[in-house]
């Protein structure tokens, strides 16, 4: 069964600010709840950019999610 949305939300989120890597593409975050459908794992993602919890990201050919703060600043690295 799958999780509740906001049980989806805390799950990417958690997922967001402890990988390895700061930027997941959205397929990342399908192993939060296998059995959701990947439209509601991309819109579970949306709503905590929407709140302001996590940011796009994006390479100039990709856009990816990021916990906030977590992004690296292509022109501020060093």
């Amino acid at each position: 069964m799958a999780m509740s949305k906001e049980e989806l939300k805390a799950a990417i989120l958690k997922k967001a600010q402890t990988a390895a890597k700061p930027q997941l593409y959205v397929k990342d975050f399908y192993e939060c709840d296998p059995d959701s459908k990947p439209r509601d794992v991309k819109n579970a993602a949306n709503d905590l950019v929407k709140e302001g919890k996590m940011d796009f990201w994006s390479s100039g050919s990709t856009t990816m999610y990021a916990a906030k703060g977590r992004a690296k600043d292509e022109e501020h690295r060093g």
